[in-house]
């Protein structure tokens, strides 16, 4: 736990990362950058894709709309807070000279995107209006 809460506490105090290791080369740190930049376009792809199916969606039963723009939304809310995480992490490592971390979580995001897109073929192939 105290582990966490000081992962966590680096998310809103980067410069204490540089307290750590050695500082790597920049190009690094700038991929690391990019590939949060990617997470976070990720993150805001996936609550428009939540809101578009909220909103453009209104014949569909609303259960089901709930649900899908839920997934949606509560993916995009993982993903954005994941990209922090991954960054610190990521920037920790490089500066410590480990192998950078490994994480569960583009499995597990892409497994919630495929799950949705499965239910929107349904829907796209059989209607399921609501009323």
């Amino acid at each position: 736990m105290k582990r966490i809460a000081q992962s966590v506490r680096l998310w809103f105090a980067p410069q204490r990362i540089r307290d750590e290791g050695a500082t790597p080369d920049y190009r690094f740190s700038l991929a690391n950058e990019r590939t949060f930049l990617a997470w976070i376009r990720t993150a805001l792809a996936l609550i428009g894709g939540g809101f578009a199916v909220d909103q453009f969606l209104p014949e569909l039963a609303w259960g089901v709309r709930a649900g899908l723009a839920l997934g949606l939304l509560a993916a995009g809310v993982l993903c954005a807070l994941r990209a922090v995480n991954h960054w610190v992490r990521c920037e920790r490592a490089m500066r410590r000279g480990e192998d950078l971390p490994v994480s569960r979580f583009p499995t597990v995001l892409g497994i919630v995107v495929a799950v949705v897109a499965v239910a929107m073929v349904v829907v796209v192939l059989f209607g399921w209006e609501g009323r």
